[in-house]
């Protein structure tokens, strides 16, 4: 991965958390790894933690960045997330999985968040 990719994704996961955080959410942990994997945000609201990936792009993408959360990533994701229960809420409610999707035009951002992304089958 270039510099330049590492860069925009550290911005996208640093904005997406602080969007999070306006709407409630606590941030437990950011980059966390756990089973070879890393998840890019875990975060809690109202007892529900939420395994968030974040994607960004620049410009006027042909499609969402939402769609490069594939089947393979799920997967990946769902590996950390096993483990990440069991360290960083054990307690909690319910889990679920987000996608956050930044968006640069220009040097403005938009950041949306879709709950409750995607689901696995058991």
């Amino acid at each position: 991965m270039t510099h330049a990719r590492q860069a925009l994704g550290a911005a996208a996961e640093d904005l997406a958390a602080e969007w999070l955080a306006a709407e409630g959410y606590r941030i437990l942990a950011r980059r966390w790894r756990g089973a070879g994997r890393e998840i890019d945000l875990v975060a809690e609201k109202d007892g529900i933690v939420a395994f968030v990936e974040v994607k960004a792009r620049r410009g006027r993408p042909l499609a969402s960045p939402l769609t490069a959360v594939d089947w393979r990533k799920r997967r990946q994701i769902a590996a950390a997330a096993r483990v990440a229960i069991q360290t960083l809420a054990p307690g909690a409610r319910a889990y679920r999985f987000d996608v956050c999707s930044v968006t640069w035009e220009g040097a403005e951002a938009r950041v949306e968040h879709v709950v409750d992304a995607f689901r696995l089958e058991p």
